[in-house]
């Protein structure tokens, strides 16, 4: 089973989004979402909640939490949804970087192939990357619905360019 952590920053959106996408189009995933900065324990918005219901997706259950350490020694792949995000993976666990990636990278960058994904994740080099903010997926905390709903599309779309490579 693969596992992927999704990060963003607080855990109330776009890890939330990417996390319900990558579930619904590949169940066999085990998926975890988690934020840099979290106030653990609260749902997501309701324009999270309203934005997924607009791709035929929910996330019920989802309270926020903080990345936890116990969860990385398992996880394959930290898909970022910022470079800040990378960033802080980076400086407080320096011991998954080389599989920490933002998911607009690994839409640029990651090769299908018949290798192991750690061994793809390997080429990319990506605890020596310094990620720019063009591998962002902008915030949507404070926007209107509409920015939500235009941020659920991006990662919709982002996520279905790279799970066939994972």
């Amino acid at each position: 089973m693969t596992t992927i952590i999704t990060l963003c920053t607080g855990n109330a959106a776009r890890s939330v989004m990417a996390g319900a996408v990558l579930v619904a189009a590949d169940p066999s995933l085990e998926v975890i979402t988690a934020g840099t900065h979290v106030i653990d324990g609260q749902p997501m918005s309701w324009r999270t909640r309203e934005a997924l219901a607009g791709l035929g997706l929910t996330a019920d259950h989802h309270r926020s939490a903080q990345l936890r350490p116990a969860d990385l020694p398992r996880a394959d792949l930290v898909l970022a949804m910022a470079a800040e995000h990378v960033r802080y993976v980076q400086r407080r666990h320096p011991e998954v970087a080389d599989r920490t990636a933002t998911l607009k990278r690994l839409a640029r960058d990651l090769r299908a192939g018949p290798e192991p994904l750690a061994d793809r994740l390997a080429g990319l080099d990506l605890a020596a990357h310094e990620p720019g903010d063009d591998e962002d997926v902008a915030d949507p905390a404070g926007g209107n619905e509409d920015v939500y709903v235009a941020c659920a599309r991006e990662i919709d779309a982002l996520v279905a360019e790279v799970l066939p490579r994972l």
